[in-house]
């Protein structure tokens, strides 16, 4: 058998057993809850990746960010031109920057019952919790108030949160865990963040 009828034959038993896969999935009819996590670079913009993904497919789509603050963004001024999306900063910028713990925990709170009255309207197919994990990690809400959340969502509605340090009641709770792990950053050689790759 020559190497190209080997290869052949290989795909071919390949792609019997993906579609005897496929045949046995099902379509669970709800919105999945997705986690972007790790010490990486990338969590937020894959989530603004799905984003454009379910824009594609004519989803409304809405993004409540808990850390950012105003911070000007390419993505959200990408989004801002191309609008339909419901986009609410409501976080009061870096924790470090703010150095008041009740504030940060007041401006979580109210983020996650903007992010909560959205994801029980029905009215959204994916809605991005931008850095809730970041709110967790600094306990501005708890893990079982953000399930309480989820839980309420319209049966459609999808969510993906993201940031670092993701809770374990989170990753239990979620459909889809992806870590993101730094393996260098330029950061550590010295170099600051540039528009366009980091902001």
């Amino acid at each position: 058998m020559s190497e190209a009828e080997t290869y052949r034959a290989k795909m071919k038993e390949v792609q019997k057993a993906h579609r005897a896969r496929q045949g046995e999935l099902e379509d669970p009819e709800k919105g999945l809850v997705l986690v972007h996590t790790g010490n990486g670079k990338g969590k937020s913009s894959s989530a603004f990746g799905v984003m454009v993904r379910a824009l594609g497919w004519g989803q409304r789509v809405g993004v409540v960010q808990f850390v950012k603050g105003n911070w000007i963004t390419g993505e959200k001024q990408f989004f801002d031109k191309l609008g339909g999306i419901d986009w609410h900063l409501m976080g009061e910028g870096f924790t470090w920057d703010t150095q008041d713990k009740e504030r940060d925990r007041k401006a979580a709170e109210a983020a996650l019952a903007r992010a909560r009255e959205m994801m029980e309207s029905g009215k959204y197919d994916l809605i991005v919790l931008d850095e809730v994990n970041i709110s967790l990690r600094y306990e501005q809400v708890t893990p079982e108030a953000v399930i309480a959340a989820l839980e309420a969502r319209d049966a459609k509605t999808g969510v993906i949160l993201t940031g670092r340090d993701a809770p374990q009641e989170i990753v239990d709770y979620a459909d889809l865990v992806s870590v993101v792990e730094e393996v260098k950053h330029p950061y550590k050689a010295g170099i600051k963040a540039q528009r366009g790759v980091d902001f």
